[in-house]
């Protein structure tokens, strides 16, 4: 290690000559101690929720937490080298960054990580190639006026041979980094390459050659060192490079396998998610982020619909009132448990309370717009600023499917059917096989008349298990806009059979019955979304298909027992 006599400063890379502060030649010295995180403090809401230990208990949603034993040791130590590069790659830049920010500089406003390659030979390595990508991006997105494309932008690149210049253009970036990963062993080669896609210059180049198990017990310390170097004043409290969400670095990547499952959107999926969170604060019980995303993907499963949603969003208060036990000021947990006390709880007052200090804590995060959105504007009549939202959240994640899906159904719901189907059709491009965007081009057509063209649409569009509930809805919905009870009944009655299985969402059957003009069976269905505390049921004073209830006593009467009278 390497100390600069005149700032203090230490540096772990020997091969440094000068400071990369103040010029100064380096000397051999040692790296200070890191500073204890403080543990903060909290108070968990009213009501009944599980317990943490519930957590972790098996059953129809919780999962058990899988040992980790001496045979995980290599891979959780390649973890911790990829979390340690990340940061290492992290100060790289960020020195590049301020220099080319500097007056006289052709200035670097915004970078896009591009995924890393995995050469390794095996798909089994692709967690750590993607790892570090989303590393390197969420460390970077902490830094003031340095705009980082987000992951699901350019995940969209995945094996692209597209050009540099172009995809910057598409991004919208001054600079990409690209990079190489390979595995042999318990050794990684790592080349990366940083260029200035404006001019198409090399600013920066490096490659590395690093055994796995020697970097474990410096990755704090490369941490603590890069924040000492920079001295990062970002606005609020202190986040990203300088706050550490853990000290674990396999929790941590853990926690991005959590993210990049959660994703997806799918049954299967989303329970990867769920385990990943489980090991993760296994690893780390003080793991605040952890928590709160475990209680996002928790209110996902009963908002998609996965399980019944008080097989789901109990977990979810529970994970979410942890986190914020943990660490008040993380705005993930604000969010997540805001969208808990919406679509469970009922409770909006203090559901905006809680959404109102997410977006001050953070305004930069797109899924807290998102279910600010979803799950409180439109529910209680805001459809103006609900689609505001929808679409603030798909500016900062354009590429994100559920954002776009999201935005679709605002649209849907703000009665602007010619953009849903548009941004429907377009979402749906994204990837066909995302479960969600079926279901609002379906709705998106019937809704502007053309209940053939939705039928048409699901029919010729491939299906599989996770988005076949969505394509019988739809169905069930155009034949019911056209007045065939037959085909109509049909399809219920296959919902019902799939119900016998998994969970079906009775507001979906509920609304089929109210646009066939049923109004009895359409009652007799919300009584049981209703009893069954299904998210969807606070839609009821936003949906188009709800029409045909709203003058009956009823309506009104179950509007009050929703919180949502006027």
């Amino acid at each position: 290690m390497k100390r600069c006599p005149e700032c203090r400063k230490d540096y772990l890379d020997d091969s440094l000559l000068y400071c990369l502060d103040d010029g100064t030649a380096l000397v051999q010295g040692s790296i200070s101690h890191e500073p204890v995180t403080a543990i903060y403090q909290g108070t968990d809401p009213q009501g009944n929720t599980p317990t943490l230990n519930q957590l972790n208990a098996t059953g129809s949603v919780p999962t058990p937490l899988p040992e980790v034993g001496s045979r995980e040791r290599p891979k959780l130590l390649t973890v911790a080298f990829i979390c340690a590069l990340a940061v290492a790659l992290s100060a790289v830049v960020i020195g590049i960054y301020r220099s080319y920010s500097s007056p006289g500089t052709s200035s670097i406003n915004s970078i896009a990580v591009l995924p890393f390659e995995n050469r390794s030979g095996s798909a089994d390595a692709d967690y750590l190639s993607d790892g570090l990508t989303d590393s390197l991006i969420f460390r970077l997105s902490q830094l003031p006026d340095l705009k980082v494309s987000p992951t699901s932008s350019v995940m969209h690149y995945r094996g692209s041979s597209t050009d540099l210049t172009q995809i910057a253009k598409e991004l919208d970036v001054d600079a990409v980094m690209t990079g190489r990963l390979a595995q042999i062993g318990d050794a990684l080669n790592i080349s990366v390459q940083l260029t200035d896609a404006r001019t198409k210059k090399l600013i920066w180049a490096e490659q590395y050659d690093r055994k796995m198990a020697d970097l474990l017990s410096t990755q704090r310390e490369i941490a603590t060192a890069i924040t000492q170097k920079l001295q990062l004043k970002l606005s609020g409290n202190e986040k990203g490079i300088a706050k550490k969400y853990t000290n674990s670095s396999e929790a941590y990547q853990l926690y991005l396998k959590g993210r990049y499952y959660w994703s997806k959107r799918n049954k299967d999926d989303m329970f990867k998610a769920v385990d990943s969170y489980k090991q993760a604060i296994a690893l780390d019980p003080s793991f605040a982020l952890a928590y709160a995303a475990m209680a996002e993907v928790y209110n996902s499963m009963a908002k998609d619909p996965d399980v019944a949603p008080k097989d789901a969003v109990p977990f979810a208060k529970t994970a979410a009132t942890r986190a914020l036990e943990i660490d008040p000021a993380l705005p993930e947990a604000h969010s997540a448990f805001a969208d808990s006390l919406a679509i469970y709880d009922w409770n909006f007052s203090e559901s905006e309370r809680e959404f109102k200090q997410a977006i001050a804590l953070d305004p930069n995060i797109s899924y807290i717009h998102l279910a600010y959105s979803g799950s409180y504007l439109g529910p209680i009549g805001r459809t103006d600023e609900a689609v505001v939202e929808a679409e603030k959240a798909v500016e900062l994640e354009p590429l994100s499917l559920i954002n776009n899906s999201v935005l679709a159904s605002s649209y849907v719901y703000a009665r602007e059917y010619d953009k849903a189907l548009t941004q429907a059709q377009k979402a749906h491009e994204l990837d066909t096989n995302f479960p969600l965007f079926r279901l609002w081009v379906g709705f998106a057509h019937i809704l502007k008349g053309q209940p053939q063209e939705a039928i048409a649409f699901v029919q010729q569009t491939p299906d599989d298990p996770s988005s076949h509930v969505n394509s019988v809805v739809v169905i069930a919905h155009a034949y019911a806009k056209i007045g065939d009870r037959a085909n109509c009944e049909r399809a219920i009655s296959e919902l019902e059979e799939m119900g016998k299985t998994r969970y079906i969402r009775r507001y979906y059957i509920a609304s089929v019955y109210a646009t066939l003009g049923d109004k009895d069976k359409a009652f007799a269905e919300l009584e049981k979304a209703y009893a069954e505390r299904d998210s969807f049921i606070i839609r009821i004073l936003e949906d188009p298909f709800m029409d045909p209830l709203r003058d009956d006593s009823r309506f009104k009467d179950l509007l009050k027992r929703l919180n949502l009278a006027k």
